[in-house]
């Protein structure tokens, strides 16, 4: 029945006279108008008559929920209010000048594109291939030509992943509401290299007629701490001359692998957090490279941040991470200003012993020296001679 009434729609638009091309008016003036579900639109239709004729405007549908029009002389306004699903469709605005007769043709299109997305497992480990999943929960439309999942590292999309496929369902829905969908894409991942970035984001876009929406989902990537094998001395100047080095390495690098070139002028500022080892334990840097005027601090770290020892020169900071007792496990994260981007990066320690306590230690070393004693005493006993 629908696909007759869209046949029919435009044939008995064509019996208009000067139909199509007319000098209507309307706003917005895009052929596809597309509303969130739940929101609003308003759609505006004006024509003005040559000499005294006056205009006569009025909004039309076809097989769908008009909404709430309110025509005045030379104008006709159809507002939608609380958009669902049902209110999708062909409108059509009718204006007249005496005996010529004009149309425009409008379709609505409503979405939904909450930021509801999820990503299992919750966090990667680096050095080692594994799967991820990301799903995007009561979306619609779901086709592939409007929704694309995807996995960024930084700003750009992350090579050396393969996809495992795409599925789209049906959410339950709860009664009276429209039915929306949840699609999940799935990649496997590579061993991310060393070292490994802190994060990555599952982005999900949105493509529709003269509109592009995307939500973005942080994933982090545990760090192990590597093992204590004594590390060689070097000066503070010595490790800021290399991470320099590597830096500039890179940045003058064609390519380096996970990443597409892109343009650095155009690249958004973002905070970074870089891990390298140190003597005694393993230092943290946090930069970014954001030009003149801007700082960042370290605002977070596992216990007390104060516990750590930290140093700040503009847009670079240093925080020390010494192994000592249990090494720290958690979040550390870093703050640039102005702006309030933030990098975060998980620690997950490979070895932790619990610290022994001064009580244990006596007590263990008391009891050794009785034992001792007592081991005296026998052998003592045994040497002498029998009577």
């Amino acid at each position: 029945m629908e696909q007759d009434l869209a046949f029919l729609l435009p044939l008995f638009l064509g019996l208009l006279q000067q139909g199509c091309g007319g000098p209507l008016e309307v706003e917005p003036r895009e052929p596809v108008v597309a509303v969130a579900v739940g929101g609003s639109k308003q759609l505006t239709c004006r024509l003005a008559c040559a000499g005294p004729r006056a205009a006569s405007v009025q909004w039309r549908g076809l097989d769908t929920s008009l909404g709430a029009v309110q025509s005045g002389a030379g104008s006709s306004v159809l507002s939608v209010h609380n958009a669902s699903l049902s209110a999708a469709g062909t409108r059509v605005c009718v204006g007249s000048c005496g005996n010529l007769t004009f149309q425009h043709t409008v379709r609505l299109l409503v979405y939904a594109f909450p930021n509801q997305l999820t990503v299992s497992p919750v966090a990667l480990v680096a050095g080692r291939d594994q799967e991820l999943a990301c799903t995007a929960h009561n979306i619609t439309p779901a086709n592939p030509d409007a929704l694309s999942l995807s996995l960024l590292l930084g700003d750009q999309e992350l090579e050396g992943v393969q996809a495992l496929g795409r599925d789209e369902e049906e959410e339950e829905p709860q009664e009276g509401e429209d039915l929306l969908f949840r699609v999940t894409e799935r990649w496997l991942l590579p061993s991310l290299g060393t070292p490994a970035p802190p994060t990555l984001h599952c982005q999900v876009t949105m493509r529709l007629p003269g509109l592009e929406l995307s939500h973005r989902q942080p994933i982090p990537v545990l760090y192990s701490l590597p093992s204590l094998e004594p590390p060689i001395p070097t000066s503070p100047e010595a490790t800021l001359e290399q991470e320099a080095t590597l830096e500039q390495d890179s940045t003058n690098s064609p390519g380096s692998p996970g990443l597409r070139p892109e343009n650095s002028s155009t690249k958004p500022c973002h905070p970074e957090i870089h891990q390298s080892p140190a003597p005694g334990g393993l230092e943290l840097l946090c930069e970014a490279a954001c030009g003149p005027g801007m700082a960042v601090h370290w605002t977070r770290a596992p216990g007390d941040l104060a516990a750590y020892k930290r140093w700040e020169d503009g847009a670079r900071a240093w925080l020390s991470v010494l192994w000592t007792g249990c090494n720290p496990e958690g979040w550390f994260q870093c703050r640039l200003e102005p702006g309030g981007q933030t990098a975060s990066l998980y620690l997950l320690p490979e070895i932790c012993s619990p610290p022994v306590s001064e009580a244990l230690w006596i007590g263990s070393l008391v009891l050794g020296l009785l034992l001792l004693t007592f081991l005296t005493y026998r052998l003592w006993k045994r040497c002498q001679p029998t009577r």
